[in-house]
Order: structure tokens, then sequence, then C-alpha cells
């Protein structure tokens, strides 16, 4: 049964799924591959930009409250942290995490020249690029392919999600996106699947390629799933979709699959109206998959092994708008959650609110120096390969 190129893209939902498939994720079925201690990062998209100031609250900034008359969260209500900050009242686990020393909170991040497009700006923090250069493959793609050079045990990244993100895409090696293990090994099993990949021929080498793509990924939603199903948590996860993704992460963090990079995104917190209570809901998901995240990671001994960071493709101008809300704006926060970090609490100074740049804050920190710094320090890779360039390797893992 010969097939042309369109046919095969019109076959479905696997086949889109293949098409993210790294093609050394068979090798390792059935070998134990994660030693103990084998450091593993999980990264959180906020889809839509994140308000940073209603994140981490300067509530001792008057300024703060100038801005945001009715959108400012009041001292009595934050959650205090420090004499000068506190968090949102619906992140309460993440106080808990910051009072035990397992939270870093990055202020100020961001990078020059800063586009407000969700698009444009998402593109730039995924290809860890310059807001002037435009470019094909993200930062932990780059990351594939640098690590797998002349190795034979290469690691992976997996995305929990129905599409690949730009962040894992690479030159030689992408991640592979799915949204569920089970639901990815019945669409492997479906019969038209089966007969498709046995009915090749050899044809043209485009097609040729598809067909090698979707044997690797009939073969390999096995060994995902079979891997998924190694560890049964008992930690009782909220039902939430960020809920259920993060406890599909678990239950693949305490497998033997070999897996470093872990992506997933919550969102959209594109709150240019009624913030409040669209920020409210987001922050009570997160709060409440993270608290069971950390417990089931902490139950088994590898919450010292992993750590989550945040990050959003912008924050919100500093004073509210007129419809209870706030627009687009510049340099924002990001959290580190783990066992291993080094340094824990406010990693650096507050922002300058009276030191803005046209209404917006100012950036003090540019996010590709946390990327070198997550690269080098906690995945051990060169960081300046993938990055094309040396960034300050910071101390906070």
């Amino acid at each position: 049964m010969l097939l042309k190129r369109k046919e095969f893209l019109q076959a479905g939902s696997l086949a889109t799924a293949s098409l993210m498939l790294p093609k050394f994720l068979k090798a390792f079925e059935g070998k134990t591959i994660v030693p103990p201690g084998n450091k593993v990062m999980v990264v959180l998209q906020f889809s839509g930009g994140n308000d940073g100031l209603n994140t981490v609250i300067p509530f001792r900034n008057d300024i703060y409250y100038k801005s945001r008359p009715r959108l400012g969260i009041q001292k009595e209500v934050a959650l205090q942290l420090t004499d000068e900050a506190g968090i949102n009242p619906a992140l309460p686990f993440f106080k808990e995490l910051f009072d035990e020393g397992s939270l870093g909170i990055m202020n100020n991040v961001g990078y020059p020249n800063p586009d407000r497009s969700h698009f444009r700006s998402m593109d730039i923090w995924q290809s860890a690029s310059d807001s002037n250069q435009y470019v094909t493959t993200g930062w932990l793609g780059r990351y594939l392919d640098a690590q797998c050079s002349g190795c034979n045990k290469p690691t992976q990244a997996l995305e929990v999600d129905d599409v690949l993100s730009l962040a894992l895409k690479g030159n030689n090696i992408k991640g592979l996106a799915f949204k569920d293990p089970k639901r990815l090994y019945n669409s492997s099993h479906e019969r038209y699947f089966k007969e498709l990949n046995a009915a090749h021929e050899h044809e043209e080498a485009a097609v040729d390629y598809l067909y090698k793509t979707l044997s690797e990924t009939l073969s390999s939603a096995d060994y995902i799933y079979q891997q998924s199903r190694r560890y049964n948590s008992t930690q009782l996860y909220p039902g939430t979709e960020l809920g259920k993704n993060l406890k599909t992460i678990s239950s693949l963090i305490m497998s033997d699959i070999n897996t470093k990079v872990y992506y997933l995104s919550l969102g959209s917190f594109d709150t240019h109206v009624n913030q409040e209570n669209q920020q409210k809901r987001l922050f009570t998901e997160l709060n409440d998959a993270i608290s069971a995240f950390v417990k089931d990671l902490k139950s088994n001994n590898r919450f010292q092994d992993v750590t989550l960071m945040t990050f959003s493709e912008f924050g919100r101008r500093v004073a509210q708008n007129a419809s209870g809300g706030t627009d687009h704006g510049t340099a924002n926060n990001m959290f580190f959650i783990g066992g291993g970090l080094k340094q824990k609490g406010l990693l650096n100074a507050m922002p300058n609110l009276s030191d803005l740049n046209e209404g917006d804050l100012k950036h003090t920190v540019d996010f590709k120096s946390v990327y070198a710094t997550m690269l080098h320090n906690w995945l051990g890779a060169n960081d300046k390969e993938i990055l094309s360039k040396q960034y300050e390797i910071m101390n906070f893992v």
C-alpha cells in the first residue's frame, strides 16, 4: 500500500504527535537509566503575561497603591514574606515553600528592547534570542542537540500538551508533546496505524521518513505508557488540568524514563479586564497542583533532584487600567521551587517603581542569564554553546 505525504499527514492525531518524537526514545526500553541524584527541570509557562506586581506584592511601596488604587493588594491581605514583600493570598503553599527555604523569587527579569506582542515575546523567551533576532529553534531543543552530540545515552524532553512548543524544537532533536500517556498508547494501538505501518514499502525519501517516525512512535508509546504506570501515586492531586499534568510528570519522574526536562503551561493570564478574579482562579489552580506535586516528590525523596521554574512572556503595566485590569508590560518575576536551591527567598531587589520606562518596569536581569544558570549549574550542559553567547552564571542552583 503506497501512501503519499499529504495522505499520511491526514492520518490523524498520532501522525501529528509522531512528528515530535525523539528518535532515541525507544532505545532505553527495559533499561534502568535514571541514577539516584538525577537532576530534573520542570518548566511551567504562565501564558498570557502574568502580573508580577500582584504576584509578589511590594506592600510598603506607596507608588504601588497610587498606581493601583482599586487593584492593589493590601498588606493585611497579602501573605507576608519579608518586611517589604508579600505573596498573592491565593498562593498559601508558596508562602510555606518560602518559609521552609524551598522557594526562590527572581525579580525584574526581562530583556532589552522588550516586545509587547504575546506571540513575538513568547518566541523570544522560548528561543532565547534577542528581540531583533528570529530563531527557529528553542533553547531546550538546542540543549537536546548539544547534549546528544557523540553520546550513546541521550536524554529527552517531554511536554504535557497537544502541540510542541518552540522551546523544545532543536535542529536535529525535538521533544515529544502528548497530553496523556494512556491516550497516546491507545492511539498507537488503533488498527489503522498498525496496518499502515505494516504495509510500508520503500518510497520517496520524505515519505520514508514519515513511516520511520510513525514506527518509532508506535513503539515508544508503549514504553512511555508502561513507564508512567510504574509509579502509582498515593498523593491526591486536584482534578484541574494543571493537577492532572503534574501528576503525569510525577509518574514519569518516579520511573526509569530518561527524561531531564518537562514542560507545561498554565493560562491565560491576559488580564486586561477583571484581573483580580481571573488571577485568583489561576493561582488557586497553581497553588493546589504545586502543593500535591511537591508533597509527592518529598514522599519519594526526589524533591532534592527537581527544580521547577516558572516564567511568563512579559509582566503588566505598573498602573491599572479603567477595566479592572492591567495592560501588557515588560519585566516580571520568576519562581524557582526545589529542595536543591543554593539561594532561597528574594534573590534580588524588588522592582524600583520610581524608575520606570514610560510606565513600565526596567529589567535588571536578562532571562538568558537564568537559562544559562539552569543549563550550566543544574543540567550540567554547555550553556555558551546552546545560547551562542556567554551570559552571567548565578548561584541560586
